[in-house]
């Protein structure tokens, strides 16, 4: 079971030089509540948690191979990609220095809802796996291609309604409730109920023993 005494949340700092490797006293903390964000490197697209961030770089717990020196990118908001370098890596911990200084003030007022509402969207990965989609009685085959906490977007030969109830089923996945926030050309957009826990998000996303 979770310390509730153990939690981390992501600090935030204005200082011009990226984070450095954390204590190791501090390694038995639980990284739960910790700002999500989307790491590009060599491998693709991955989801992580960003344990630290500066106005020079951040620190990111990863669940992948990385090592010192190379160009990555990372998402703190959908489609605006910070390019930078891996400076080092400890175990899951690597510590990321960005090619030019980004605006922390803007960055905390990011985290603030839309005017109209909404919040700004979650960091997504691309995927591609197949799911069935049941509206109603009906009950469709479709295509995943991308996914966040918060929603999935979809490839169906059947147009589906914008403000449609439907529960997907992913592959190896529970079925998860939701609405279709929209459709067009083939693909639509579905924004879950209910927020998928990072974790169980994150092991599914892992390649299965013995897959591709």
């Amino acid at each position: 079971m979770l310390s509730k005494e153990c939690h981390e949340e992501t600090i935030f700092s204005f200082s011009e030089k990226p984070p450095r490797p954390i204590e190791r006293r501090q390694r038995t903390r639980h990284l739960t509540i910790l700002r999500v964000g989307v790491l590009i490197g060599p491998a693709g697209r991955e989801l992580c948690l960003i344990r630290n961030i500066s106005a020079g770089g951040l620190m990111a717990h990863v669940y992948s191979c990385h090592v010192p020196g190379e160009a990555v990118a990372v998402e703190l908001r959908t489609d605006e990609p910070v390019p930078g370098r891996t400076l080092w890596a400890d175990e899951s911990n690597i510590g990321i220095q960005f090619d030019v200084p980004i605006d922390v003030e803007a960055m905390l007022a990011g985290n603030n809802p839309l005017e109209n509402g909404w919040q700004q969207r979650m960091p997504r990965v691309e995927i591609d796996r197949l799911a069935t989609v049941r509206a109603g009685a009906r009950l469709y085959g479709v295509n995943t291609c991308d996914i966040s906490q918060g929603g999935v977007k979809i490839e169906t030969d059947v147009p589906l309604a914008a403000g449609e109830e439907v529960v997907i089923t992913m592959d190896r996945f529970r079925p998860v409730a939701g609405l279709v926030r929209w459709s067009q050309d083939g693909l639509s957009g579905i924004a879950f109920n209910h927020v998928i826990p990072f974790r169980e998000l994150i092991a599914w996303l892992r390649p299965a023993p013995g897959g591709a």
